[in-house]
Parts: structure tokens; C-alpha cells; sequence
């Protein structure tokens, strides 16, 4: 059994198994680096780069408007923010692609969460840079309960300081492994965003948000949580 194999029945059980979503985010972590996978060593620079240019330090703090946007989800519709908000609050979440594991994770794990964040009046939204017949196999495997949202040339994350160049090595790498970007993205730029979370109020303030360089890293559910009852108070 190859690496790749052993990563991917890992991550099948990492998502199925009972842990938070930072144990699952840090279990999958653990086995990139158990089965040697060749991106950890280049990931650990990556985020050893992003501190050191203090990376996603100009993203819209709280309090601060979230600035608008229209995008193509993956039925084609073309969606904005005022749109969405005008049903309640958002849970954003930047994400790298449908590809990523460890978005995979997280993604899964705010779908598992959906009854709660719906319970406060709030929706789940997913905005990444692939297009859409790439993004629409991951919004059936969520069973619809996360809007995924396509930002082409990752324009409106380059806007918010949320986008990244991932360098030569980790290109080589995807491409190497099978990880195509400039298809998934129709871009040779070879851009991702920094991942991200921002829980957006209905008047489209910020109103907590979770931006690291550290990008294996995803803001807690728990946290999530709270900052939509904060809403609600």
C-alpha cells in the first residue's frame, strides 16, 4: 500500500471518528509525517513564510464590513453577499480547493455541525477557487449544506490580503501527484487562498473571524458557535 493510499483511507477515518476538529486537522497532520508524505516538510516553509510576512494581517477585522462580493456557485447562479445576508448571518470559510484534506475536513465537519449553525439562523459558505464542475462533486458529497462558491483567479481573497503564491517546490509537487491547479482553477497563477473563517452579522459586520498562517489550522466549531449566539444576544 502507497503513501497516498494509506493518506486517504487515514483521512476516512480521521473524518468518521469522534474527535474535534482541530484532533482531526491535527491527526491528518500527524499522518502526512507518518507516511512521509513529501508536501508536509514543504507546508511546514510555507507557514514558516506566511509569519514571516505576517500574512492575512489586513483581512477585515471585527467589527469591520465585510466587503461585498458576487460569485458563481456551482449550479451557475451567481450569488452576493447582500443576497446571503439578507437571510441571516455567515459562517465564510476561505478554503484552498476541493482537493485539499485538510479543507475536506473541516468542510465535513461544519456539514456535521449544519443543524446547530442553522439554529442560530446562519449558513454555511465555502468560497474557493475552483470552478465549478470541480466544486460541484464536493457540494453533493456536503448533501447541500454548504454553499460552495467559485472566486475566480482568487480575486476578491487576493482583495481581502487572503491569497497566497504556494512556490516552485510545492508546485512540482502537485503536479507531480496528480493535483492539476491550473485546470481545477483555469489559472496558471498558481495562487491559493489562506484559509480562513469569518462569521459575518446580518448588517455585514465581522463579527469574529479566524485568519492564521499556520493554514492546517481551522477556527473551532465551538467558536463558531459562540460568536453566532454573541448575534443573537
Amino acid at each position: 500500500m502507497n503513501a497516498k493510499t494509506k493518506l486517504r483511507e487515514a483521512l476516512a477515518g480521521i473524518c468518521a471518528a469522534d474527535m474535534t476538529l482541530a484532533q482531526r486537522l491535527a491527526a491528518y497532520a500527524a499522518a502526512m509525517r507518518e507516511f512521509k508524505s513529501p508536501f508536509s516538510d514543504e507546508y511546514d516553509r510555507i507557514v514558516e513564510r506566511l509569519r514571516a510576512g505576517d500574512a492575512g494581517a489586513g483581512a477585515p477585522q471585527p467589527g469591520e464590513i465585510m466587503p461585498s462580493f458576487v460569485l458563481p456557485a456551482a449550479d451557475g447562479r451567481l450569488i452576493s453577499l447582500d443576497q446571503l445576508l439578507a437571510s441571516g448571518p455567515l459562517v465564510v470559510s476561505f478554503n484552498r480547493g476541493h482537493w485539499c484534506p485538510f479543507c475536506k475536513i473541516e468542510l465535513r465537519t461544519l456539514a456535521a455541525a449544519e443543524d446547530d449553525i442553522v439554529g442560530c439562523g446562519a449558513q454555511i459558505v465555502s468560497i474557493m477557487p475552483d470552478r465549478q464542475p470541480f466544486v460541484a462533486p464536493l457540494a453533493a458529497e456536503l448533501a447541500g449544506k454548504v454553499l460552495i462558491l467559485t472566486d475566480m483567479d482568487n480575486s476578491y481573497a487576493l482583495s481581502l490580503g487572503l491569497a497566497m503564491w504556494i512556490g516552485a517546490p510545492v508546485q512540482k509537487l502537485c503536479l507531480d501527484h496528480g493535483l492539476p491547479l491550473q485546470d481545477y482553477q483555469g489559472s496558471n497563477a498558481w495562487f491559493l487562498p489562506l484559509p480562513a473563517t469569518f462569521v459575518v452579522a446580518p448588517d455585514g459586520r465581522v463579527a469574529a473571524r479566524f485568519v492564521d498562517s499556520e493554514f492546517r489550522a481551522r477556527m473551532a466549531i465551538e467558536d463558531i458557535m459562540a460568536a453566532l449566539q454573541s448575534l443573537r444576544a
